[in-house]
């Protein structure tokens, strides 16, 4: 294949060797979904259902829970009809839809984790400041804002990847259509312009992850100064699983891509892929749940 316009489909790489397995993994991959669907489902149904909810902090996590479901609705369902049809097929439609699709959500969710970061410390290090600055309307554009700025995010890449020619075959060694993978196809020098163009997103999500960093070294400060421990407890009830998921969410993600080359192998690249794009987003709501004791009352009526 000479060109990319030869290429028809992709092949994503297998999650298991044998059919065992294969059937074993779709069952994982089944229960993690609904897991995922059932927590942010409870969560969407209680910031919407909850009118003493309608604060800014449960207005970007009803955010977050749609995104974090968009990741999952991406990527697994492919996976689990591959693992169940012993196929490997993805189309070329498919697979740029599949990427667009899953950058979208990826980038709307850690721009929204960034905004729930400054929600975070305009309410307990600036709370005088927070109604006047953090209203319904800036609470709609910050949002809106995340998402629109996904979408830009998004489809520059896709269509930047998606028009390099590609020549080394079409075996991707991902479940899921990704930037890397298809770079590695690409027999043109042009590959160099996405490669800066994730360098650029790159700077932009360490900037995002440093000002996160800083403003949550600025809420510890005041809450460790506050005298009723009862206070404290409060403070961190609502900061903590924010920051367990934003730990979760950039962990696994620097794991899966700046891990050093002698410890690549395919099936730690597969685990630690599965790792990155699947469990924090079945895993966000169960964390916000069982810390959150607002969201938890609301859950339990």
């Amino acid at each position: 294949m000479s060109n990319s316009s030869f290429i028809s489909d992709f092949l994503l790489l297998a999650l298991a060797d044998t059919r065992q397995l294969q059937l074993l993994h779709f069952c994982l991959l089944l229960a993690i979904s609904l897991a995922a669907l059932l927590g942010n489902g409870l969560i969407i149904s209680a910031v919407a259902c909850g009118h003493h909810l309608h604060t800014p902090m449960f207005f970007f996590l009803l955010n977050l829970a749609l995104a974090d479901l968009g990741c999952i609705c991406t990527t697994v369902p492919k996976a689990m009809h591959n693992s169940l049809r012993n196929t490997r097929n993805i189309s070329y439609t498919g697979c740029a839809s599949q990427l667009f699709i899953f950058l979208f959500f990826i980038s709307a969710e850690f721009s929204l984790l960034t905004v729930m970061c400054y929600d975070r410390y305009m309410s307990i290090c600036k709370p005088l400041h927070h109604g006047t600055l953090l209203g319904s309307r800036a609470c709609a554009h910050m949002a809106a804002a995340a998402w629109a700025s996904a979408f830009l995010h998004a489809l520059m890449h896709t269509a930047n990847t998606f028009s390099l020619p590609l020549c080394h075959g079409n075996a991707l060694g991902q479940f899921f259509c990704e930037i890397p993978p298809i770079l590695k196809l690409s027999c043109s020098k042009s590959y160099l312009r996405e490669l800066g163009l994730l360098a650029v997103s790159a700077f932009l999500v360490f900037g995002c992850f440093v000002f996160i960093v800083f403003s949550f070294v600025q809420i510890f400060r005041v809450v460790l100064r506050i005298p009723s421990e009862q206070g404290q407890h409060k403070a961190f009830s609502t900061c903590l699983p924010h920051l367990a998921v934003v730990s979760l969410f950039v962990s696994t993600a620097l794991l899966a891509y700046l891990k050093p080359p002698s410890m690549s192998s395919p099936s730690l690249d597969l685990a630690l892929s599965v790792l990155y794009s699947v469990v924090p987003p079945a895993l966000n709501s169960l964390i916000y749940s069982l810390r959150n004791q607002e969201l938890k009352a609301v859950v339990g009526d």
